[in-house]
């Protein structure tokens, strides 16, 4: 009798869902249609896009390298396991159910906490650097002596024209200029249409990486040298796996990786169908996530141990700095390759589409962001989106500017290091924080069970209630902890430099301070009444996505 009741439950929140899906509780009089992915695959694939980076590529592989080999996979997956497939199912709850952009839905969840995403520029360096610029950068280090190549050469003095610092702009890389316009152009040209068109475009970009990253394996894997590589990677240095620093590194790279607390997830999924099945999704997209930087790992070290084997040098002595480890390492490889003029221009369109693929994320949060605030206010200027994605494409490509100047490398590494960690963490300290603790794990778990038809399992409710929050606050301490100076190669930055790079940082958290006082401010009562009513939420679960009037359901 119960497991009937339970099933007739379940088809009323289907019927309920499928009502919801016509409507957008977004601005505007009357019931605005929100668009949805077309295909519950588009929407995999848009999130798997956003997930797997250029991160995965460079940065897993020279984590894993720095951090004792297969000692780092072991802590890797533990935060996947424990923080980054829990985390993404609570984003991708709180976009489906509210079918709003992150800053509108945190909002509702908790109103001290309504300026928590929103981040222009967090993760919006230009794509020229994230994609073209990158791959002609090497540096091999021999013995205690390290060695310019050529590509590093042509980089610094050819194609930037790098200047002796910070403080010498140098004027404009016309040539960088172009690409920068470019990949805006088809940035554009991707989502002018919305979800609707990103949604099609995801169907190569996503896929087309792993055909190379498998050319590249098998190509790799039969080079000489290629199983001390791989064995590099395979196998633990254990004493690693008790240094903080590792653990802290992996978590990082989780949260940099899937995309936790970029807002970026919860925009995607707010274009779902009320019904759709988000914990499976999540579990593709953490699964497909680490799958792909352990092939990346392989890939890298397979070639490693060739690269050590010709060179006659242990394969923990091959390694250069950052990404350097793999755009030394791939141009190497990629020589080996039966007509390796066809597959080097290939590589490179990879990774342009690595960075298309997260880039899109980024302008659809800022997109949703602006129809969610002000759709009301800027629809009888900007009639039509396609024209509001244009504006927000052109903001950013002249954001992009200072980084294309002559001493823009500087400005992109200075970027790079003040906002990948400290304010990465913070806001995802404070997302945790609201949703887990204040707005509550109870909340979280029936808003998934309306969508699901049953609640979340102990585990992720355990996740969320006291794993997550932390091992977070642990990252975001040891970020602050082991805070050094940036750096480029052996270029000092000036104090003044460093001083930006924080308020760069700040800028992307200081809201959330702000926004609580202001709400504080503008409520009725003591202080405690006020700050009470800052932290009760505005959405209702059981009206909000769920029409009761007839002919609402009828349509």
């Amino acid at each position: 009798m119960e497991t009937r009741s339970s099933e007739r439950d379940y088809a009323l929140v289907l019927a309920e869902g499928k009502a919801a899906d016509e409507l957008r509780p977004g601005p505007g009089a009357g019931k605005e249609q929100r668009p949805t992915w077309g295909r519950r695959l588009e929407f995999i694939l848009a999130a798997v896009g956003c997930a797997v980076g250029l991160g995965n590529i460079w940065r897993f592989p020279y984590l894993c390298y720095s951090s004792g080999g297969g000692a780092f996979i072991i802590p890797y997956l533990t935060m996947v396991v424990v923080c980054g497939a829990p985390l993404l199912f609570m984003e991708f709850t709180i976009g489906q159910y509210t079918r709003l952009g992150p800053v509108h839905a945190f909002a509702k969840i908790c109103p001290l906490f309504k300026d928590r995403d929103y981040l222009p520029g967090q993760n919006n360096l230009p794509l020229i650097y994230r994609s073209f610029l990158p791959g002609l950068c090497s540096v091999l280090n021999k013995g205690h002596m390290q060695v310019l190549s050529a590509s590093q050469q042509f980089f610094d003095n050819n194609l930037l024209e790098k200047t002796k610092g910070i403080e010498e702009s140098g004027g404009i890389r016309w040539e960088l200029f172009g690409c920068l316009l470019t990949a805006w152009v088809i940035i554009y040209l991707c989502i002018f249409k919305g979800v609707k068109s990103t949604g099609k475009v995801v169907y190569f970009t996503a896929v087309f990486p792993y055909f190379i990253l498998f050319a590249l394996l098998i190509n790799n894997v039969q080079l000489p040298g290629a199983v001390n590589g791989i064995l590099f990677f395979v196998t633990p240095v254990w004493s690693k796996l008790f240094q903080i620093k590792v653990w802290v590194n992996a978590a990082a790279q989780v949260f940099n990786s899937i995309g936790i607390a970029f807002g970026s997830m919860v925009s995607m999924s707010s274009y779902n169908k009320f019904n759709n099945n988000i914990l499976r999704d999540a579990l593709i997209v953490a699964v497909i996530n680490s799958f792909t930087s352990i092939l990346a790992g392989f890939v890298i070290f397979s070639a490693i141990g060739y690269m050590a084997h010709i060179h006659n040098l242990p394969v923990d002595n091959i390694a250069t700095d950052g990404p350097g480890l793999v755009f030394v390492v791939y141009p190497e490889v990629i020589t080996t390759m039966p007509v390796f003029q066809l597959w080097a221009p290939l590589f490179f369109f990879m990774l342009l589409c690595l960075g298309l693929d997260s880039q899109f994320a980024n302008v659809e949060v800022a997109i949703t962001f602006l129809k969610d605030e002000f759709g009301t206010k800027i629809l009888p200027f900007v009639k039509r989106d396609e024209l509001l994605v244009l504006i927000v494409c052109v903001l950013c490509f002249l954001l992009g500017l200072p980084h294309i100047t002559k001493g823009g490398i500087y400005v992109f590494q200075l970027m790079d290091h003040y906002t990948a960690v400290v304010s990465l963490m913070f806001l995802a300290f404070s997302e945790v924080v609201t949703v887990c603790w204040i707005f509550g794990v109870p909340r979280i778990s029936y808003m998934a069970k309306r969508m699901l038809g049953k609640s979340p399992n102990i585990y992720f409710r355990i996740c969320w209630l006291v794993l997550c929050p932390v091992l977070v606050l642990c990252i975001l301490v040891s970020s602050i902890v082991h805070y050094s100076p940036v750096r480029y190669g052996n270029y000092a930055y000036p104090k003044w430099a460093d001083g930006v790079g924080w308020v760069v940082s700040l800028v992307s958290i200081i809201w959330i301070p702000l926004g609580a006082m202001h709400e504080i401010y503008i409520n009725k009562g003591s202080l405690y009444e006020r700050f009470t009513a800052a932290i009760s939420p505005t959405l209702d679960l059981d009206m909000d996505n769920f029409p009761r009037d007839e002919e609402e359901r009828e349509n």
